[in-house]
């Protein structure tokens, strides 16, 4: 690891949208603090291009002889989802620490190969949860926690987003193999994500899914209702057919009901919070959400990551804390296509959801080759 003088040096592999929106600005916001040193991508004029919009000239084909090359502190893996075990395995073992688009991997097989190269190096890989990180949801989170609110009981957790045909001719969306799964795993798991930092840990999942309106092997709607440890009940809703967008989570709690109303990000402004009847207004003034306004974004998440690089402790969004929100993406695939409950408990290797989320169920699993 870096000095504490000296800029963390990083480099992104993938240097498609998501690079160059989100994880080139939170570098950028943070100049004082990491030096972009390296970009890897498989297409050349793509890595090219990056490489002119960074003002870097380090671009790269191949990730291991960008790493031998180039020794980076830290690396944002900003791939497609099926590469990301085996890139974020090879980063670990180099030494260097990941930063992982969401989702982290495909499985939660492929997440305890990322918790063994852990191990086995010393280096972590964080996920981007960046709606854990802007200055509401923490306040929120502070208040819940200190039990402010009161106790929860009922939650809604809403991604309803629309994307029309025409996103799945990307050649690696849509498919088991390539993205995993569809807008349960690689669009609502942000706001679940959420729902869990906010409620802490879950029991219990009932589901159903369809594939109503896309050309995709995966779904593209899912319904779920969950139970967690501390009795509270939710509904989950996960779109990709739904004309208005909209991003929501509401969660009633004895003395108050928190919302929040938003798209693909928030600020301060998108949550409200009403008390119950009979709440003291002295109470109600230490809900204020606080200054300064802190969007979510990768830049917020950001710097919490480099906090935890200087003092070398495993960062936030890493370990049992990421894993457990694709534990519940897992258990709300298995209901929705087995058709029964499932408890967090049976997340184990002998379960056939553990090592691919259509758990090889008829008229979900890839068709088998017969060659």
């Amino acid at each position: 690891m870096t000095r504490r003088d000296e800029r963390i040096r990083v480099a992104v592999v993938g240097t498609g949208g998501i690079a160059t929106s989100s994880h080139l600005p939170a570098v950028q916001a943070h100049g004082d603090r990491v030096e972009l040193v390296a970009a890897v991508d498989v297409d050349p004029s793509r890595v090219a291009r990056f490489c002119e919009l960074a003002g870097i000239t380090a671009g790269y084909t191949d990730l291991d002889e960008m790493l031998a090359a180039r020794q980076p502190d830290l690396v944002h893996v900003c791939t497609p989802p099926a590469e990301h075990v085996g890139q974020i395995e090879a980063v670990l073992s180099a030494g260097s620490w990941a930063w992982v688009e969401k989702p982290p991997c495909r499985t939660l097989a492929e997440f305890d190969r990322i918790t063994a190269a852990e191990q086995a190096s010393g280096a972590y890989a964080s996920v981007v949860f960046q709606h854990r990180f802007g200055s509401a949801a923490r306040h929120t989170a502070a208040l819940l926690a200190a039990g402010e609110l009161g106790r929860p009981l009922l939650a809604q957790c809403t991604t309803a987003w629309y994307r029309p045909p025409a996103y799945f001719a990307v050649p690696w969306r849509g498919s088991w193999a390539s993205e995993g799964g569809g807008p349960t795993m690689g669009h609502g798991i942000h706001q679940m994500d959420l729902l869990l930092t906010l409620l802490g840990p879950w029991e219990e999942v009932t589901a159903i899914a369809g594939r109503l309106d896309r050309d995709v092997e995966t779904e593209d709607v899912s319904l779920a209702l969950v139970r967690f440890t501390n009795g509270a009940l939710a509904s989950i809703t996960n779109s990709i057919l739904s004309p208005r967008e909209e991003s929501y989570l509401r969660i009633d709690l004895s003395d108050a009901t928190v919302e929040l109303t938003h798209l693909y990000g928030y600020r301060n402004s998108h949550w409200t919070y009403t008390a119950a009847p009979g709440v003291a207004d002295d109470r109600q003034r230490r809900w204020r959400l606080p200054e300064p306004d802190l969007p979510s974004s990768h830049t917020a998440q950001f710097s919490l990551l480099l906090a935890a690089m200087r003092a070398g402790v495993r960062p936030p969004a890493s370990g049992a804390s990421a894993r457990r929100t694709l534990e519940l993406v897992t258990a709300l695939y298995q209901s929705a296509l087995t058709g029964r409950s499932v408890r967090r408990a049976e997340l184990v290797p002998q379960n056939p959801f553990y090592h691919a989320l259509h758990g090889d169920t008829a008229g979900w699993a890839p068709a088998r080759s017969t060659a």
